[in-house]
């Protein structure tokens, strides 16, 4: 299912977020990207219902199977393209920034033959 690029910045956010935390709210998301928190309930109402996150009782967010698979998928071309980036030379603040971009929209065949060249040239 092709979802937007928002909401693969959400789920990647979600996900980034549980690592360093343990835990995520709407207000936890607002902050790190910077949203309005209606902006994120928004967001949040969108993705519980399309079944990419579950919101409990007390407000604390978790990704759904679907959303951990976008969120994992999204999170690794982000960690491997800013990687990729720093390696050739560029700037970490700006390799991050342009790995967020490509993430979105690069094929999964040409970031897989990346990752390949990029990873066996490390070893």
């Amino acid at each position: 299912m092709q979802i937007k690029e928002s909401a693969e910045d959400y789920l990647e956010t979600i996900l980034r977020l549980q690592e360093q935390t343990g835990h995520v709210r709407s207000i936890d998301i607002a902050n790190d990207l910077g949203y309005t928190k209606a902006s994120v309930s928004i967001a949040m109402k969108k993705l519980r219902e399309n079944g990419y996150i579950h919101v409990d009782e007390a407000g604390a967010i978790t990704l759904e199977k679907a959303g951990q698979e976008i969120a994992s998928k999204i999170y690794d071309r982000h960690q491997t393209l800013t990687n990729l980036l720093i390696a050739a030379g560029v700037s970490k603040e700006t390799a991050a920034e342009d790995a967020c971009r490509i993430e979105h929209v690069i094929s999964n065949e040409s970031y897989q033959c990346i990752k390949n060249y990029f990873y066996n040239k490390l070893k």
